[in-house]
């Protein structure tokens, strides 16, 4: 169930890896559809990294809604599963080089302005990270701004080259065979 009122889009998936990358998409396409371009990067990582979470921890199931809301200068993304258990980030000094885990909430930690875990109701929880959106303003963002047909320049005819100006001469025809 996708639901976009405005500014705000709620997703509802089980975390499993095929999921993982549709989110990746709706989010995304969300983003763009905000305007909000330059924040698809870092919204996509960490909407990643929290449901990489939801998938390898969460109990007894891995039903959750991913949940974005733009309010003012400040794009929300938050994770709500029904596990109560609150993530703890894991020391990433003590992290091994070669390790395959425990790096995605200091990853989310240095991408985001601000993040954090909150329990939601008796059964689950709530991890959620925020990203500033001021530096999304149209006029900085990666898309181009729009032209109205009059704005939009067409080509002169004078401007227009000829095709066969720019032909090499061609050798004549000779015939394959011998005789």
């Amino acid at each position: 169930m996708i639901s976009n009122p405005s500014r705000h889009c709620t997703v509802e998936l089980q975390a499993l890896p095929s999921r993982i990358g549709q989110v990746r998409r709706i989010v995304s396409a969300q983003l763009r559809y905000w305007h909000l371009d330059p924040l698809i990067d870092r919204a996509a990582l960490g909407v990643t990294e929290l449901l990489t979470n939801v998938h390898l921890h969460a109990r007894p199931d891995k039903t959750c809604v991913v949940e974005m809301e733009l309010l003012l200068d400040r794009l929300t993304v938050s994770v709500r599963d029904r596990d109560p258990r609150l993530p703890v980030p894991a020391d990433v000094k003590d992290t091994g080089t070669l390790a395959t885990c425990g790096r995605g909430l200091a990853m989310v930690a240095a991408m985001s302005e601000s993040w954090g875990a909150r329990p939601d109701g008796e059964s689950g929880k709530v991890v959620w990270f925020t990203l500033p959106a001021s530096v999304a303003t149209p006029e900085r963002s990666a898309r181009p701004p729009r032209r109205t047909p009059r704005e939009q320049v067409a080509p002169r005819f004078a401007d227009v080259v000829a095709v066969d100006a720019h032909r090499p001469a061609h050798a004549p025809a000779r015939s394959a065979v011998v005789g």
